[in-house]
């Protein structure tokens, strides 16, 4: 199964073609202060951080492994922070909020998902939100025929190579749940997305927190 930098070619090739669609969802921050440092991961083209800064956020850092999405980034929205995993601070606690939209279902191995999950519990100060928008497996035939022919090449139920050249994972929300093990979860709600490609998916947002101690 490949790695997530083993598909920054294709993401850097979608950096100009592709649209992310995941909405925030404002009442879950609602009572954040304005300051609160936060963290999108997987920050794209910058979509989710210029929203974020429309209501009033001004504490923000994007990352994303995709020179090209950054190049975007920077371009559309200069006056937002952008950068790459590299640059990360690396003390604990650095974070009151980090954002994971759209990530999970990039990053296909199980290993790479925990590894980074692990690592924002890390960055998060204690009680700190994570804060994930995301997409469930599907029911439809289309999806189940992907999810069929893949499972053996890939490993897992769920993870298919889509037509463009992604490797992509859906999930089962106890999949999720064991992933946040770490985490309290406090919020979820499904809802209905389009893909990258246009298709319309159920997708699940999830708001957790690192306990306080």
């Amino acid at each position: 199964m490949p790695n997530p930098d083993s598909q920054i070619p294709y993401w850097n090739a979608a950096a100009t073609t592709k649209t992310f669609t995941h909405p925030l969802h404002l009442p879950w921050l609602n009572g954040l202060d304005r300051r609160a440092a936060i963290l999108d991961y997987g920050c794209g083209y910058g979509r989710v951080m210029s929203d974020l800064a429309r209501h009033g956020f001004d504490n923000l850092t994007g990352v994303d492994t995709s020179p090209e999405m950054i190049s975007r980034a920077r371009r559309e929205h200069p006056t937002l922070c952008f950068t790459t995993p590299a640059d990360l601070p690396s003390s604990p606690g650095s974070f009151d909020v980090a954002l994971l939209f759209a990530v999970l279902t990039c990053v296909p191995a199980d290993e790479a998902q925990h590894h980074l999950i692990t690592d924002l519990h890390r960055l998060l100060r204690p009680g700190g939100t994570l804060y994930i928008s995301d997409l469930l497996l599907q029911s439809d035939d289309r999806n189940r025929r992907r999810y069929d022919r893949d499972a053996d090449v890939h490993g897992t139920y769920g993870v298919f190579r889509t037509n463009d050249g992604a490797t992509c994972r859906h999930h089962s929300r106890e999949r999720l749940s064991a992933l946040l093990a770490d985490f309290e979860i406090t919020e979820s709600r499904t809802l209905t997305v389009p893909t990258m490609n246009g298709h319309a998916v159920t997708g699940i947002q999830i708001l957790a927190h690192k306990p306080a101690n």
